[in-house]
């Protein structure tokens, strides 16, 4: 009996055991799903706004090179900035610059916006604005940088498009799925969890007892049952 009994407990632990170790990689899974979730910001789109960055510093870079170029920083500036001049000066692209990385950030970064719309927007300002400005200015005929400057601000907005539209979004969004199948199935496998399996040794069936004994015992104890029988 001992023996019966510790064998049953002891396969009651190992279906236990079974269970909690099939159980235990859907939670685990939803634990990290969830740690994900709670980034500020998923590893895709940090790097598109890197690359937003990178897109503004790089034409910084490149305008504040031309002014030191032609003539001096402070002497240009005061060319094109304060004198102003659509057919001659970079400063416009610059601003184009300044206003696609500020657009794209307050909406990708702050906003965390999953849309493709802003980045549409900035890439259409952006190339209807370098394509006017190549045709009526005057850049062409500033050397190097007239071209250099409206062509890479040109490609950039491009890049930046591809990365939103073919990456990012995409990515985020298989995320999403795939945390939310997860979450279901961590909620589905409570239910469809197989009970602990059980052995012969937890099934135990008492002695056959004697047909009728309880009847027999109360006519032994009964005397007139009793001299019945012995006349019978």
């Amino acid at each position: 009996m001992d023996s019966r009994c510790s064998s049953s407990a002891d396969s009651r632990l190992a279906g236990r055991g079974r269970g909690s170790v099939n159980s235990m990689p859907l939670y685990a899974r939803v634990e990290s799903c969830d740690a994900g979730e709670k980034k500020c910001i998923s590893d895709v789109r940090r790097t598109f706004c890197l690359f937003v960055t990178f897109d503004f510093l790089f034409i910084t870079l490149l305008w504040i090179i031309e002014l030191n170029v032609n003539g001096g920083i402070q002497k240009q500036l005061d060319i094109e900035v304060l004198h102003y001049d659509y057919r001659a000066s970079f400063f416009d692209i610059f601003l184009l610059a300044v206003f696609r990385f500020s657009s794209l950030i307050l909406c990708y970064a702050v906003c965390k916006l999953r849309h493709w719309w802003a980045i549409a927007v900035t890439t259409a300002v952006s190339c209807a604005f370098l394509i006017v400005k190549v045709i009526l200015s005057k850049l062409l005929s500033q050397g190097a940088f007239g071209y250099l400057l409206p062509i890479i601000s040109f490609v950039l907005a491009w890049i930046e498009t591809w990365l939103l539209d073919f990456k990012v979004l995409p990515q985020e969004a298989e995320d999403e799925n795939r945390y939310q199948c997860i979450a279901d199935a961590a909620e589905r496998a409570p239910l469809m969890c197989p009970g602990p399996l059980l052995s012969d040794g937890q099934f135990y069936s008492p002695p056959e007892s004697v047909a009728d004994s309880d009847e027999d015992l109360d006519d032994k104890h009964d005397p007139e049952v009793g001299l019945i029988q012995q006349v019978m």
